[in-house]
């Protein structure tokens, strides 16, 4: 299953191009929180004017700010942020998915603790699986899972041919069975297995990097309809 999350793309990078630059941030960050007039605004960050305009040019250039008419003073203009602009550099609008599979070798840790995370993230349904089944949820997991208040359900290890079905979108978490040949993952994040350290600092660290991915991955799914 194809991942494509380029949508707008072209726009995205020249946006960012627009705001490459500390003196535009400066300007962007403080327009975020108010607006303000072009001289206001030079005072704000002690920038002569002729920079400050060379700048404005560029961002209203890029269509992030515009500027309106004051209704006291007709002669003076309010510069503002255009907040759906920013939108646009969130990489993609969110695509459509039946089921998310994550796959480690085992299934016993990180492949069942992401699973859960998804499904505190996202509408999209998710299961997990392993190459190599393990014959049951390593202890040190359900722990962790219990001190960062993460409901894992405690059910037996499953095989990736028992679960996997054609339209799952399938993250690989485990870089053993990613490189196993032919299973054709979707998406790979490289975990360290904490199962090898055996110690609750390894599962936190596994917990805390999977769960960062889920929350970064989560926004760019959708639940597929079901009409």
């Amino acid at each position: 299953m194809e991942i494509e999350l380029t949508d707008g793309l072209e726009r995205r990078a020249a946006l960012h191009a627009a705001l490459a630059d500390p003196a535009r941030l400066r300007i962007v960050d403080t327009l975020l929180v108010g607006d303000a007039s072009p001289s206001e605004l030079a005072g704000l960050l002690s920038m002569p004017s002729n920079l400050l305009t060379h700048h404005l040019k560029v961002l209203e250039g890029a269509g992030l700010v515009t500027r309106s008419k004051s209704e006291g003073d007709r002669r003076r203009s309010y510069l503002q942020i255009i907040r759906s602009a920013l939108d646009v550099l969130q990489p993609g609008a969110p695509r459509p998915a039946a089921r998310v599979l994550f796959v480690c070798t085992a299934n016993s840790a990180r492949s069942h603790l992401a699973a859960a995370l998804w499904r505190q993230a996202s509408e999209v349904p998710a299961v997990s699986a392993g190459t190599h089944p393990a014959a049951e949820i390593a202890p040190g997991a359900v722990a962790a899972a219990g001190r960062h208040h993460l409901a894992l359900p405690r059910v037996r290890p499953q095989r990736v041919g028992d679960v996997r079905c054609d339209s799952d979108l399938v993250v690989t978490v485990c870089d053993r069975a990613h490189e196993e040949p032919g299973l054709g993952a979707d998406l790979h994040w490289s975990i360290p297995d904490p199962v090898r350290a055996g110690t609750p600092e390894a599962f936190d660290r596994a917990f805390e990097e999977l769960s960062r991915r889920v929350e970064t991955f989560a926004p760019l799914l959708a639940a597929a309809s079901t009409n």
